[in-house]
């Protein structure tokens, strides 16, 4: 675990952090990614690039695989953020949550 992973975070610094991969990783360049904008549609993600999303995530806020039925039912950023929040709010890592 890195050391930002050990220190709580702020949802919106959260946020704003899995943006910024997302931002990253997008096939098609990410200039202005939003939550309500859909991975594969609007921002030309494909299985391989999905795949590296995911392992990003789990490497940055060190969450467990993502299994199949919970991937496929992320299909938006939005849906992308409320994932790792949700992870890290039962894990007591996200501060101004308990």
């Amino acid at each position: 675990m890195t050391e930002a992973v050990a220190e709580e975070r702020s949802e919106e610094e959260v946020r704003q952090t899995i943006r910024g991969i997302i931002a990253e990783v997008a096939p098609e360049g990410g200039d202005e990614v939003r939550s309500e904008l859909r991975l594969v549609e609007d921002l030309s993600f494909h299985s391989l690039s999905l795949l590296e999303l995911a392992f990003t995530l789990e490497d940055e806020f060190d969450l467990p695989p993502i299994d199949e039925e919970v991937a496929r039912s992320i299909t938006t950023v939005d849906h992308v953020e409320q994932h790792v929040v949700d992870n890290l709010a039962e894990r007591g890592e996200l501060a101004g949550r308990e």
